[in-house]
């Protein structure tokens, strides 16, 4: 082919340069058939870098470029604009990555060399058979889908609402607020919890552009970016809204108060008619159908009679809504590291072994225990409480990553018990303390100055049984000191064990319904870690907060505020441009064995029974490839990976290794 390639090799500083012989791989490009210029560059990406493509491709007539640098998913899209400021169709690109699959991955500086020339033989063989590629227009729904109603999911749906947008907002439980709501203080600056989220709540439920679902769950999302169509299944509360004044009396009345307080985190039970706290939004009670008398045996119905509005409603059935948005923000939090999967810390064995969302509970003065700390007999105060860190977190056998908010509530906790309790002893037991966020150190060392014992050293265990007489009657945590290199038995009245944060239990099934990927922890994957941290590979979805990995409120409200901010942008710009990398299917050569339906993760692919063939919705299609490599009869294509290209960039890669099946045939 009569092309002519430009070729740009990047030292980015000594990431690449440190290993790679920049000079020779630039020296060596310029001499492959159809390259009309190659050079080295400290940094490609810099705007002298674009530049100097710019430049060439306007002076030199340059037809195709590759740059050889970093990952595509950093900077693909910043070169690609530099062809297209010079007048090149961007797709006329191909970026050959010789940092993070070659440089970072190897110290034989001659291998590495060698590595990043097969790389680039592999895009420019590649490249030479791209085709121009335009992007397709899509016009924004502006009404956007909020899932998930903690701080987070609040801060993203007021940004938009106060903007002047409509919001949907999904919240599963039947109040809004998360787990912030179940919090006392919070960190560094010992604000009340309630105080700060409360009135968010209430603007949520008073907003003139949001539309709260509580008590509902999104259960299908079809569409694509700028038009999505979600069904929701809004479950029935058996309690008429458009009636009900919030009053209480069907709480009051309701004669069945064996249920555990999920909201008190077990420490209490409520009546089977609830409301999950009392500053909830929205404020209406919901009966709880598996432990209600009537739905048991027929019986009862006290609250029904005893309600002055008739709005008690056992007939009501769940509730299908379909909503129809231009962008989803997916906000739907974390699940509390279940302290019973670690035995050795006695937590459901020994009474008085709380959680730390239990002792959150504990020490609020709307908990079950009125801001009392006490041990599980509700009376007596405690005298000492070891505080264990990195419960679930840090840890091989469980999670391995940090779940970055625990040193900062346990060191909250040991301040909030010599608030409450000023003679008690408090052991905080700790791998190492990490207060990185702004104030986060000044909090710290305050409360060290307040007299907590902090003792470096995972607790190995806790346990109940004495080995001498001042260890009698109390719960014992074994522990090495590694600062003074001895191993210690402290015996105190209370543990509380610092749990960590992870990914919600059905997150794999949220993430299959809105088209996501999960990491090895459970997780959402975002697009981009630092360049896109709140925008996923499927255009128009979003995540913010817990749902992507541990973070404190501060991150969780900057994310939403950040998601909306982008939600907007798409919004205004009233069309955005589709990536055009899509499947199409040839109808003649379509057998109709319909493979590709059953594979393909966007439902983006339709059956015609009448001309037994499949076609692929363009605006759906995100160009994944599973059903052009599934495809027996060859029928489907996908725009920018095509066999052509493919086969050539492998042929490319294998430049030096002859053979001959390998090798195209003009060569053989």
């Amino acid at each position: 082919m009569d092309e002519k390639v430009g070729v740009y090799v990047c030292h980015c500083g000594t990431n690449i340069a440190g290993t790679v012989d920049v000079e020779e791989v630039a020296t060596w490009s310029g001499e492959q058939p159809n390259v009309a210029v190659a050079r080295d560059y400290k940094f490609m990406c810099s705007s002298l870098g674009q530049e100097l493509v710019e430049q060439d491709i306007k002076e030199l007539g340059l037809t195709r470029v590759v740059v050889a640098a970093c990952s595509p998913h950093m900077h693909e899209k910043t070169f690609r604009g530099a062809c297209e400021r010079a007048g090149l169709n961007p797709y006329l690109f191909e970026m050959a990555n010789i940092r993070e699959f070659d440089s970072w991955v190897t110290d034989d500086r001659e291998a590495a060399t060698h590595k990043a020339k097969s790389l680039i033989k592999g895009a420019i063989e590649r490249v030479v058979h791209h085709q121009p590629l335009e992007p397709l227009p899509v016009e924004i729904n502006p009404n956007t889908l909020v899932v998930g109603g903690g701080i987070a999911g609040i801060s993203a749906a007021l940004e938009l609402a106060d903007g002047g947008f409509h919001v949907y907002l999904v919240e599963r439980e039947p109040s809004i607020g998360g787990h912030m709501a179940q919090l006392d203080k919070t960190f560094p600056t010992l604000d009340c919890s309630a105080c700060i989220l409360t009135p968010r709540m209430f603007d949520v439920g008073q907003h003139p552009n949001i539309t709260l679902l509580s008590y509902s769950e999104v259960e299908k999302v079809d569409g694509y970016v700028g038009d999505f169509t979600a069904t929701v299944r809004k479950k029935a509360r058996y309690v008429n809204e458009e009636l009900c004044t919030g009053c209480g009396i069907c709480v009051e009345k309701c004669p069945q108060s064996v249920v555990d307080d999920v909201f008190e985190a077990g420490l209490g039970q409520r009546k089977v008619v609830y409301t999950p706290f009392p500053q909830a939004v929205p404020n209406y009670p919901v009966i709880d159908r598996e432990n209600c008398i009537y739905f048991q045996r027929g019986k009862c119905k006290a609250c029904e009679i005893f309600c002055p509005t008739e709005a008690i409603d056992f007939e009501q059935q769940d509730e299908l809504i379909e909503i129809e948005v231009g962008c989803i923000i997916l906000a739907t939090g974390y699940d509390p590291f279940d302290a019973r999967r670690i035995a050795r810390y006695g937590y459901g064995q020994m009474a008085n072994v709380f959680t730390s969302l239990e002792f959150e509970r504990m020490v609020n003065a709307a908990g079950p225990t009125e801001g009392r700390i006490v041990l599980r007999d509700g009376e007596t105060q405690p005298e000492s409480i070891a505080i264990i860190h990195c419960v679930g977190s840090r840890d091989q056998n469980y999670n391995e990553y940090c779940s970055k908010v625990c040193c900062m509530y346990s060191l909250k906790f040991a301040h909030l018990v010599h608030e409450r309790l000023p003679n008690a002893e408090v052991y905080n037991f700790y791998i190492d303390i990490r207060s990185a966020g702004k104030r986060y150190e000044e909090f710290y060392q305050r409360v060290l100055a307040e007299g907590a014992n902090l003792i470096r050293g995972r607790a190995a265990e806790v346990t109940d049984v004495a080995r001498l007489p001042d260890e009698e009657g109390k719960l014992i945590v074994q522990a090495e000191d590694t600062l003074i290199g001895q191993q210690r038995r402290i015996p105190v009245d209370m543990v509380v064990l610092s749990i960590g944060i992870q990914a919600r239990h059905d997150a794999t099934e949220v993430a299959q319904i809105f088209g996501l990927g999960c990491d090895f922890d459970g997780f959402f994957i975002e697009r981009h870690p630092k360049l896109d941290p709140v925008f996923t590979m499927t255009e128009g979805i979003s995540i913010v907060g817990t749902c992507q990995g541990p973070m404190d409120i501060p991150d969780s409200v900057a994310q939403g505020a950040a998601a909306a901010a982008r939600v907007m942008s798409m919004i205004t710009q009233g069309t955005v441009m589709m990536e055009p990398v899509r499947a199409s299917i040839n109808a003649d050569q379509c057998s109709g064995c319909r493979i590709c339906n059953n594979l393909c993760p966007y439902n983006a692919i339709v059956f015609h029974e009448d001309d037994e063939v499949s076609e692929v919705i363009t605006a759906l299609c995100q160009g994944c490839g599973s059903c052009v490599a599934a495809c027996p009869s060859g029928a489907i294509t996908g725009a920018h990976f095509t066999d052509e290209q493919l086969i050539s960039q492998v042929v490319g890669v294998l430049w030096d290794v002859r053979q001959p099946e390998l090798v195209p045939a003009e060569e053989g």
